[in-house]
């Protein structure tokens, strides 16, 4: 059995074998996945049988579609032999059922890894499963055959967008689901806290104090509008009357004699809020003595299953990484910290673009990301080094050696297009929406981008990377030499397996220098890198500082201290 994992670490692969080769027993505090789904298929298409080419498709590990193919077939044959027997005896009859249609093999690939995930969950672990409403309610039933009806928790709906204008002929699509178990009685669980409602708002908290002391009631423009000046803290009041009858509190405060019931509070509770300034005494002795309740003090409104305070990422938003199925941070924030505490692990079997992982070092847990392009693992990296500098943390999976890059070159050049390209934090071009093999013929000549800003029109100047896994001479050169010209760029980058040719290294040097206005330093405009020059720390990028070629989402504060039958 493998030992617990400590160090924060990605994991680059299928996360099936990655989970039973490196992830103990109850290691995992929680677990969030969002695994890839085809919801834009037509619904009836998901459920047809396949055959002919398409069935014999490999799947795309960069697009959300499923086919019952060969991997799916041995899976499932897995899972009938290998499964405790109430999960095989599951799958089998959901086979009879759908038949070997995408959905089938959708749920055949979630049914084996659900298996690890709840292999790896502490007794404490919770599991949030996020998915449409397409596949949601077959999801349920593998998730209550694995975990057991009875630590099923709550089916969240997260309103992610606003009303569609396509929805002819049905009710518009705006929510995903999040199927939340638990693997014991005793999972970890911390309520959340929400905002208030605009109503809430209007018709509590209607008085404003101002820095001087002065207090007065808002107007119906700021009643309205929900703006209020600048300085001005906004509160509500409540009586300070007992609703039942207190003996023991039957005292006068400054004058101010209790209600018949006597006081909410003890005596020395009221000189305690007296003493805050948090008693509001009326003109006359007659009165009732208040007390203030700030906005800004207040927790707002348990959270409950349906989520509607937090938006999916926009167009403008700071934290869009170009990510497709990208989901906000803060809705990964709200799960992780109800289902863990600081220093507890955090595993994502399907981490994308890195929002678990994100959120989970920005709140002080430890973590565990997975993912099987490299794509992903490149935006990965260097996000978390744009908003935690100083963060460690670990990749397995990558080639580390030469004999490691030209193996993965032989596997999958794309792969390795990508994985060379995160060596000089260069953005793939043309494959962050698309399949395997990026956008075909639709590159122009560029594999990634690099881009910087060197003067004062902070317009933003690019360096082109060329990627080839194999054989290289000096026509390529010139190839990248028209590519610059026609494209504007300051600098050419040509990134190879294989040392370049003499007659490379003189064409290159023709070029010239790209001189920077703002730094004041000249670069070469053609550049010659090797990855194993790159692997041994003996080469880079020769260009000016750049902060801008992944779309950062800034520097972030870390909280915390720490790394550390069917039915039975």
């Amino acid at each position: 059995m493998p030992a617990p994992i400590t160090e924060n670490t990605l994991f680059y692969g299928d996360n099936l074998p990655i989970l039973r080769e490196y992830v103990a027993d109850a290691s995992v505090d929680l677990v969030y996945l969002d695994p890839p789904f085809n919801s834009n298929r037509t619904y009836n298409v998901l459920f047809k049988p396949e055959s002919g080419a398409e069935a014999e498709a490999q799947i795309a590990a960069f697009e959300d579609t499923w086919h019952w193919n060969r991997a799916a077939e041995r899976t499932y044959r897995e899972i009938i032999q290998n499964a405790p027997p109430h999960v095989s005896q599951l799958i089998d009859a959901l086979h009879g059922f759908i038949g070997p249609s995408q959905m089938m093999a959708y749920l055949v690939m979630m049914a084996a890894r659900l298996v690890e995930l709840h292999r790896v969950l502490k007794p404490t672990g919770s599991l949030y499963l996020h998915c449409d409403p397409t596949a949601s309610h077959y999801l349920k039933i593998v998730l209550d055959t694995i975990f057991g009806v009875q630590n099923f928790r709550n089916e969240i709906t997260w309103k992610r967008s606003d009303a569609h204008n396509d929805a002819k002929k049905q009710y518009g699509m705006i929510s995903d689901r999040i199927l939340v178990y638990s693997r014991t009685k005793d999972a970890l669980f911390t309520r959340q806290f929400g905002g208030f409602q605009e109503r809430t708002l209007r018709d509590w908290y209607q008085y404003l104090e101002f820095p001087d002391g002065t207090i007065r009631r808002m107007n119906k423009e700021e009643r309205e509008s929900q703006k209020i000046p600048i300085g001005a803290r906004r509160f509500n009041t409540s009586d300070l009357r007992s609703p039942n009858p207190r003996p023991n509190l039957m005292y006068e405060y400054k004058g101010y004699k209790p209600h018949r019931n006597g006081w909410a509070v003890s005596i020395e509770k009221m000189k305690e809020l007296d003493q805050k300034g948090l008693l509001i005494f009326p003109s006359s002795q007659d009165g009732r003595i208040m007390r203030k309740r700030y906005l800004d003090e207040q927790s707002g409104a348990v959270v409950g299953d349906v989520w509607t305070d937090i938006s999916q990422i926009r167009g403008a938003d700071a934290e869009l990484l170009g990510y497709p199925t990208q989901k906000p941070l803060a809705l990964l924030e709200r799960i992780i910290s109800a289902s863990s505490n600081p220093g507890d692990v955090v595993l994502d079997p399907f981490c994308g673009c890195g929002t678990t992982i994100a959120a989970a070092q920005k709140l002080g847990r430890r973590w565990i990301g997975i993912d099987i392009t490299h794509l992903s693992i490149a935006l990965q990296k260097y996000r978390l080094t744009q908003m935690f500098p100083d963060a460690a943390f670990r990749v397995i999976g990558e080639p580390t050696t030469e004999s490691g890059a030209r193996q993965l070159a032989h596997d999958d050049r794309y792969q390795f297009q990508w994985w060379a390209l995160s060596l000089v934090r260069a953005r793939p071009y043309g494959g962050e929406a698309g399949g395997k093999t990026g956008k075909k013929g639709a590159d122009r000549g560029i594999d990634g981008l690099i881009t910087f800003i060197d003067d004062h029109t902070n317009k933003a100047k690019r360096v082109i990377v060329q990627v080839k896994s194999g054989k290289v001479g000096s026509p390529a050169v010139r190839d990248l030499a028209g590519t610059l010209q026609r494209e504007g760029a300051a600098i050419g980058v040509f990134l190879s397996l294989e040392p370049p040719t003499r007659e490379m290294i003189t064409e290159a040097a023709g070029a010239g220098d790209y001189d920077s206005p703002g730094w004041g330093t000249s670069h070469p405009r053609l550049q010659l890198l090797t990855v194993g020059d790159l692997l041994a720390g003996r080469a880079r990028v020769d260009m000016p500082p750049s902060e801008m070629t992944f779309k950062a989402a800034g520097r972030v504060k870390e909280e915390g201290a720490g790394q550390r039958g069917l039915f039975d």
